[in-house]
């Protein structure tokens, strides 16, 4: 323990009082996303001579000398009440982190001298748990940046938009070789230069049709209410409350996705057989001069949403900081940033403009494709109506998507508002652009196992997520295939040291694999790839990309969950030994 009044926190503190520590209720319990309840008790403002302090976590890499001087430009008038409280200090009793180590004489617990990033609360696939608050710094994506996270993140804010532009360059100027421009270079036949100069600029035409584009797909988020749900058995739209946030706010969204798509195609299929009002193949035709398009909108919703997290966030107690700029800036710093009431970043980049967008832009690769080779190919059918199926899925359920890890763990930056604008609608459409400049046609007996396994891996994606979500409505009271589910009884520990009870399902398909979701997304993944041919690498990058991120997934969550459960996770591992393939891994 550090003794006196030595430390500068400690006379910060003592000069800050009562008077102008953050409110008791800063930190009542929450439920976390997850559901794993840990909880964090109001702080204790008394004025003994030996206080023990909890910093901030992301205050780990700055100095106590800088936690005195805000305390110091709060006294003088200089802060207002909401830019300290943003600070979230102090929390709870507890021994002085380790960024104050020189100035602290002894720590006792591990987690008090360092804050666990990425902390174990996201639910076991298939868990029913009880509620509770997630601990400050548990939550979310990481407070502290080791050095392999740095250097990830610098290398994809250096390089992904490279990638994205030499995909579309290579099928722009070589016919969707990856090999031929690297191999051009090398021997001299062309230049970096030259390869520049043939690529299309910015266009007046490109800029208005993407304006045009995304104000109208603001529109339909804003301005029309869902009426889908009134008259589609089964879908759930209108008002919907999300999870709980780690500091305890229920956000409401208005879900009308499906909506929003069913209106879109209505008036581009209006559009190509009445109206003519555009080409069908306006999309190809403009293709990389709305790539700039989509770039300039990803880094400046990135950077607007970067500078609106440190100076207006809408909860401050949502925030997280590292100071590290570039690890703020990719995995960004507020939980649910909004303008307004209903106008959610999250929610309207993750689905609109790009998820929308993915099946136009498919229907008119299938245009283009006719336009030039007068027929369109049953590869460029089955890619067309196995993606549609998927985004067809996603807005049906939205309403569930409110309680996946891209709302309810990750926070909005350039990973997702950049991701969303580029890496999505022009990565995930490879298979069709690739089409339109070699227009495969599968024998019958490929174009059916190519059909048969990317329905199968839908059946079995979504299947295995549907019995998962009523395994925790029903809190396990409920029927797996046709039997009543095994399960195994686990419990954990919450910050505040009391003892709460799960459930870890064990039949069904989450008794086959633990992550077989992910199996048949990965199945329908290889489908689109597979409807390509095997002429070229290109269209596979889809499922190379898929494997990598959903891997990782996997291995993220499973660590989490050893975490959270311990040996219980443990007993569920050796009842379910393998991840994703059965009996391979």
């Amino acid at each position: 323990m550090w003794r006196g009044h030595s430390c500068p926190v400690a006379q910060a503190y003592h000069r800050a009082g009562p008077a102008r520590a953050p409110k008791a209720g800063l930190h009542h319990s929450s439920t976390s996303p997850s559901g794993h309840p840990c909880c964090s008790s109001p702080p204790s403002h008394r004025r003994d001579p030996d206080p023990k302090l909890h910093l901030p976590h992301f205050w780990g890499n700055r100095t106590c000398q800088d936690f005195a001087q805000w305390v110091a430009k709060d006294e003088a008038g200089l802060l207002s009440r909401r830019s300290l409280e943003s600070l979230e200090w102090p929390v709870r009793e507890g021994r002085l982190p380790f960024c104050c180590g020189p100035l602290a004489e002894s720590v006792e617990s591990p987690m008090a001298a360092k804050p666990q990033p990425d902390a174990p609360n996201a639910k076991s696939p298939g868990s029913s748990a009880s509620s509770g608050a997630a601990p400050q710094g548990q939550w979310g994506r990481a407070w502290e940046v080791d050095w392999f996270s740095l250097a990830s993140v610098v290398f994809l804010l250096l390089f992904a938009p490279f990638i994205v532009y030499y995909f579309i360059m290579a099928c722009d100027q070589y016919r969707c070789s990856l090999a031929a421009p690297v191999l051009d270079l090398a021997a001299g036949r062309t230049r970096l230069a030259d390869i520049w100069a043939k690529t299309p600029s910015v266009t007046k035409k490109a800029a208005q049709l993407y304006t045009l584009w995304v104000t109208f797909q603001v529109f339909l988020y804003l301005a029309l209410p869902d009426f889908c749900h009134k008259f589609l058995p089964g879908y759930v739209g209108g008002v919907q409350e999300g999870a709980v946030t780690p500091a305890g706010a229920i956000n409401k969204y208005q879900i009308n996705g499906l909506q929003a798509w069913l209106i879109t195609h209505l008036l581009w299929f209006a559009n190509s057989h009445f109206l003519s009002l555009f080409s069908p193949t306006v999309v190809f035709d403009n293709w990389i001069p709305l790539l700039w398009c989509a770039n300039v909108l990803g880094y400046a919703v990135s950077t607007f949403a970067m500078v609106k997290g440190y100076f207006f966030p809408t909860s401050v107690k949502d925030c997280k900081f590292t100071g590290n700029f570039f690890y703020n800036y990719m995995m960004g710093i507020e939980f649910n940033p909004r303008i307004g009431k209903w106008f959610d970043f999250k929610l309207f980049f993750n689905g609109r403009p790009g998820i929308v967008a993915w099946t136009l832009i498919n229907l008119s690769f299938a245009a283009k494709q006719r336009e030039l080779h007068g027929q369109v190919t049953n590869a460029m059918v089955l890619v067309n109506v196995l993606q549609a199926i998927y985004v067809l899925d996603f807005f049906w359920h939205e309403a569930w998507y409110l309680k996946t890890m891209d709302i309810c763990h990750d926070h909005f930056g350039w990973y997702l508002g950049w991701g969303d604008c580029v890496w999505l609608p022009y990565l995930y459409t490879l298979q069709g652009l690739y089409l339109v400049y070699h227009p495969v046609r599968l024998s019958t007996p490929h174009a059916a196992g190519v059909l048969l396994l990317g329905l199968l891996g839908y059946y079995i994606f979504r299947m295995a997520n549907h019995q998962k979500d009523l395994f925790r409505r029903t809190d396990g009271r409920c029927l797996i295939w046709g039997r009543k589910p095994r399960v195994i009884e686990c419990s954990y520990t919450s910050a505040d040291g009391q003892r709460h009870h799960s459930k870890l399902l064990v039949s069904g398909f989450w008794g086959m694999a633990r992550h077989l979701n992910y199996t048949g997304d990965l199945m329908g993944s290889l489908a689109y790839c597979l409807a390509c041919g095997g002429g070229h690498l290109l269209p596979y990058f889809y499922i190379i990309y898929m494997t990598i991120l959903l891997v990782h997934r996997c291995l993220r969550d499973e660590h989490r969950c050893a975490s959270k459960y311990g040996s219980d996770w443990a007993r569920y591992t050796a009842a379910v030994p393998h991840r994703l393939l059965p009996g391979l891994f």
